[in-house]
């Protein structure tokens, strides 16, 4: 990730709104009894995994969550020492790795089960899982409770691993008016009488991500996930935070070329936009392979002095063109905003793929607060 650059385009992330937010969410818990757990998956959401880790741990989180082992050891190797548990699937191959690492697996096929329940003996400490269940996703996990002991039993049973956890993840969780999270979490809840009926007691079980601990609170259980809403972005626009959360990222870019362009003049590759009158047309150093999505071209636009200005013609790979005719005191050197739950508006997308597609070219200045 880079925290510096000569580029006139930047993501400016606050420090101190990641550990706010999860402070805010630590005090919403249902119980004092329940953990929180950060997700940090796909470098943080884009905000860089290792600074919203120290971030959220300070602000109270107790357990950090990733998709893939290599973004687990990424933080290991940052000195990170909190639990880490891998949401995904780990292959047989990659175990060793992560158990020399104390890093937390998921668990849901027999292959994994099969290849711990080998290696289990010559660990030095014991091998934490967590077994994932299927509820309604469509997506991983046991789908039965004859699969579900399959896989947990010989586990559960041996001496030197712990099933520390078991979870689901819910679909839409984020649509109040839907009854669908409620049956999934008896679902979940009937995998863990199945469990429970055979004397196996698990300590940790989960199932709410940002929208299931935000409006779920019946369902926060031992610990809940919170991804998207750690950084301060709604899971859906249309919903209203119920507890106080700030946006930590914001991208920015800048005006580098300002010229006034006749009636009919064209804009941009293909010549999508033609001037209906005379304009002053900026250009920014910003285009698609900085993550800025081509699908605003003509569509999108930019806040400059409080005011909107518009994108014209096509968002380019490097550099993209906005009308601030509007704007008379728009100079050379002003900084732009581009307003992160707009643009996944106008793109027909989430903030979460907005945020996590900034690139890496991109770099991240970190502030505790925003100047």
């Amino acid at each position: 990730m880079k925290t510096s650059s000569f580029r006139n385009t930047y993501a400016q992330i606050s420090l101190q709104a990641l550990k706010e937010n999860a402070a805010s969410f630590k005090a919403s818990l249902q119980s004092p009894a329940c953990s929180l757990m950060a997700v940090v998956k796909g470098d943080g959401y884009g905000h860089g995994a290792i600074v919203a880790a120290r971030s959220a741990l300070s602000g109270g989180a107790d357990y950090l969550g990733v998709a893939i082992l290599d973004e687990a050891i990424e933080l290991r190797d940052a000195g990170i020492e909190a639990p880490i548990l891998v949401l995904g699937y780990t292959s047989p191959h990659a175990l060793r790795e992560a158990i020399s690492r104390n890093i937390t697996l998921t668990v849901f096929s027999t292959d994994v089960r099969d290849a711990l329940l080998e290696m289990a003996s010559e660990a030095e400490s014991p091998i934490k899982v967590h077994i994932k269940t299927e509820t309604g996703m469509g997506r991983v996990g046991v789908q039965t409770k004859e699969e579900l002991l399959d896989v947990i039993t010989p586990l559960y049973q041996h001496n030197n691993i712990e099933v520390e956890g078991i979870f689901t993840h819910f679909a839409e969780a984020d649509n109040l008016q839907s009854t669908y999270t409620d049956e999934q979490f008896a679902r979940f809840l009937s995998f863990i009488e199945a469990i429970e009926e055979v004397d196996m007691n698990v300590p940790i079980k989960h199932c709410c991500n940002s929208a299931g601990t935000l409006f779920h609170k019946d369902k926060h259980l031992d610990m809940v996930r919170v991804g998207i809403s750690l950084y301060g972005l709604r899971p859906d626009v249309s919903l209203e935070f119920p507890i106080e959360l700030t946006q930590a990222m914001r991208l920015f870019s800048s005006i580098v070329s300002l010229r006034k362009l006749p009636e009919g003049s064209s804009i941009s590759y293909g010549r999508t936009h033609k001037l209906s009158s005379e304009k002053v047309v900026a250009t920014m150093p910003i285009g698609y392979a900085d993550g800025l999505s081509r699908a605003l071209s003509n569509k999108g636009f930019v806040t400059l002095h409080g005011q909107k200005a518009p994108i014209l013609g096509r968002v380019c790979m490097d550099q993209t063109m906005i009308d601030v005719t509007h704007i008379p005191d728009a100079a050379l050197g002003d900084h732009v905003e581009f307003p992160i739950d707009e643009m996944a508006e106008l793109t027909g997308t989430i903030n979460y793929e907005i945020v996590c597609a900034v690139s890496k070219r991109v770099p991240r200045y970190y502030e505790e607060k925003y100047s």
